[in-house]
């Protein structure tokens, strides 16, 4: 059965195109310093929100049309499996993720739960035999169940802890079974609502015994994927523990996880914990933990996360600046963790939803491999630091210095001179990156 009857394969057309279904700038074959962008980019489809998602709200149910509603249980499971790699081959897109309960149904028992998910499992990897699309990574859902009320684990019921730690031991397996590139934590309700009721440090000492368990138990059965953690720093919990990078990594510095875990970086939920995107990959990239990406991007005007498909030219470029300057993402990669807007119901609109997404980290990534090229950051930044290069800035920098040196240098000062950080220049001259590279694609 065909699910995406009206839709042939996406290819890429260049931007005179008038065609909605072919892209305009991702051209999956183009090079950009020696690699293909199919190679570079490394997208990826988001399973729960493209083929599991049905558009609903807190204050409205879903309002998705799909070829496979009228199903339930493991029948739907199983047509989503078949639409899903009829979309992959369409999309012509290299990777996919998905949380065991998005490929699955849950059973009554942790036993029915495994049995469902063995054998869609199975369906997946015969499907796998005849694709390109690998899967970049997989996870456990410990968040949306009831039980899951106090946390997984980090919740106050031993049960609970047991009963995730079983989910997370099943996944790793079906991890390795598949190939995955990757494996992500995702500590949805891993956080507290008031201290009133916490035992915080318990709390992190069991999130830490957890992941250690976690490595262990990949080592023993020699699944060797890098171990992702993704930050965000409040909803559906009012403070989660994995804030953001930062938070992330002091986490792990403690806990002597920081050899076995990178970072997975949503761009919506940077901008819930108050840092822009590119603050967020900048601080992962600096510490040499950036994983992959979860792209997507949120509503200015809303203080939720949205999952919106990435469409901001200047976002993605400095998404990108950061990416290309970390030589890519490794085993890591773009996944488009991003849903179509309620009133976009139409299956077509998921085509119409990766394009945009597509074809916008496209554009981005010409601009930051520009401006990498023409050292225009660089540069101004260079100069702006060069008191630290010679002189008293170079002994401080070595370490040839201390607190009375630098007072019997500050005393002979007379005036002391800043030159201006030229921002709003900056920022023009991003705007005329983005202009140039959309003038001189050929048409």
């Amino acid at each position: 059965m065909a699910y995406f009857e009206n839709v042939n394969q996406i290819k890429y057309e260049g931007p005179g195109s008038a065609n909605p279904l072919a892209f305009k700038y991702y051209n999956p074959e183009e090079v950009i310093n020696g690699k293909k962008m199919e190679d570079l980019l490394r997208f990826s489809v988001a399973y729960w929100h493209t083929f599991t998602a049905d558009g609903s709200d807190p204050f409205g149910v879903g309002t998705a049309i799909r070829p496979w509603n009228h199903l339930q249980g493991l029948d739907l499971a199983k047509a989503r499996v078949e639409a899903a790699f009829e979309f992959f081959e369409k999309l012509n897109v290299p990777f996919f993720c998905f949380h065991d309960v998005d490929i699955a149904p849950e059973g009554a028992t942790l036993a029915e739960s495994n049995k469902n998910q063995d054998i869609i499992v199975a369906m997946i990897k015969e499907y796998m035999k005849t694709s390109k699309t690998k899967l970049l990574w997989n996870t456990a859902n410990m968040f949306t169940n009831p039980r899951y009320v106090h946390g997984a684990a980090t919740s106050n019921n031993a049960d609970v802890y047991a009963y995730s730690a079983a989910k997370v031991k099943k996944a790793l397996e079906v991890g390795k079974e598949l190939g995955a590139e990757n494996y992500v934590f995702w500590g949805g309700r891993e956080g507290y609502e008031t201290l009133l009721n916490t035992n915080m440090g318990l709390e992190l000492d069991n999130l830490a015994r957890f992941f250690h368990m976690a490595v262990d138990y990949a080592k023993e059965i020699g699944f060797d994927a890098p171990f992702l953690i993704e930050p965000k720093p409040k909803e559906p919990t009012k403070h989660q523990y994995d804030f953001d990078v930062a938070t992330g990594l002091a986490f792990l510095q403690k806990y002597d996880l920081t050899d076995h875990f990178k970072f997975n970086i949503e761009a919506n939920h940077a901008t819930l914990a108050g840092h822009t995107f590119e603050h967020e990959l900048r601080v992962a990239r600096e510490n040499n933990m950036l994983g992959s990406v979860d792209a997507n991007q949120g509503d200015t005007l809303l203080g939720w996360d949205t999952d919106e498909f990435p469409t901001d030219l200047y976002s993605t470029t400095l998404a990108m600046y950061e990416i290309l300057k970390n030589d890519g993402l490794g085993k890591g990669g773009l996944n488009f963790d991003a849903k179509v807007r309620r009133g976009s119901f139409e299956a077509e609109d998921l085509f119409h939803a990766h394009i945009a997404g597509m074809d916008t980290f496209a554009i981005g990534t010409k601009v930051a491999n520009k401006l990498i090229q023409d050292k225009v950051l660089d540069n101004f930044i260079e100069e702006r630091y060069s008191s630290y290069t010679q002189g008293i800035g170079l002994e401080i920098v070595e370490g040839k210095t201390n607190l009375r040196k630098l007072e019997e240098y500050a005393l002979q000062l007379t005036e002391i001179k800043n030159a201006s950080g030229r921002q709003e220049r900056l920022k023009a001259t991003v705007n005329q990156y983005i202009i140039e590279t959309l003038a001189n694609v050929t048409v």
